[in-house]
């Protein structure tokens, strides 16, 4: 079968390099699971590398073109090709509340909304490794202090591990993206739960960094906090400056507030 021609309108850029998709599918552990899911799959360069492991490989592939070359060139992805939208697809039809990792060279135009995605399914997600945009792997990875820190940073940083692995050049890729990318890895905490109510955390780092310039005063207003909270000089900082641990303390504060 001739190759996948890629669509612009799903963010397909499919990676050529061999070395760099083994480096992929090697930075999981393998630890804690029996099953990856591998989101876009395209042609399978990742997917081939995923396959000679010990462990069960699925893939989930919206491109019904991409799905056929998938099913005629791999054959041990026998009953394991799911033909969904990863964002609206319920994992638990194949993971039935299993644990299972998450891989994939993610499309562009949706690689916050995967990771947000796992985020809520990390109950179940003890590794995530992935391609990015390089600047989206740096922000999931980036410490306090940065422009470039912000919500996806402390969610992600609150239950896993993250790490920015390589840089990846633009000209690996067919077509190629007019950006670089990065490759990082998120391991879940051995405590990955929260001294705190997760959804106050969630509703209060998202608050503080949609007005990231103002201090926590001035952007939590909407939390109508009492005066005496917000005498707290924590208050006196913007949302940049707090580390994760930092917010999840001014969480427990705004908590004992009767929030």
């Amino acid at each position: 079968m001739e190759k996948v021609k890629a669509k612009k309108h799903l963010g397909q850029h499919f990676l050529k390099d061999e070395s760099i998709a083994k480096d992929i599918a090697d930075s999981l552990s393998l630890q804690g699971y029996n099953s990856v899911l591998e989101i876009g799959p395209g042609m399978g360069v990742l997917t081939k590398y995923l396959l000679e492991k010990p462990i069960t490989t699925y893939v989930i592939e919206i491109d019904t073109e991409s799905v056929t070359y998938l099913e005629a060139n791999y054959p041990k992805l026998h009953d394991k090709i799911i033909s969904k939208d990863f964002l609206r697809y319920d994992v638990n039809e194949i993971f039935k509340g299993e644990q299972f990792a998450i891989i994939g060279n993610f499309p562009y135009n949706i690689s916050s909304q995967i990771v947000f995605r796992a985020l809520e399914l990390r109950n179940q997600i003890p590794e995530f490794s992935g391609m990015f945009q390089k600047e989206v792997a740096e922000r999931i990875c980036e410490k306090k202090g940065s422009k470039t820190y912000g919500i996806l940073s402390v969610l992600a940083q609150a239950f896993y591990d993250t790490q920015y692995l390589f840089t990846v050049d633009e000209n690996v890729f067919n077509p190629p993206p007019k950006v670089k990318s990065g490759v990082m890895i998120m391991k879940r905490k051995e405590d990955f739960s929260l001294p705190c109510s997760e959804k106050l955390f969630f509703t209060v780092v998202k608050t503080a960094f949609q007005q990231r310039r103002k201090t926590l005063r001035n952007s939590l207003k909407t939390l109508q906090l009492s005066d005496n909270l917000r005498e707290d000089t924590i208050f006196d900082k913007r949302p940049e400056q707090l580390s994760v641990e930092e917010f999840i303390a001014l969480t427990q504060k705004i908590e004992a507030d009767g929030i």
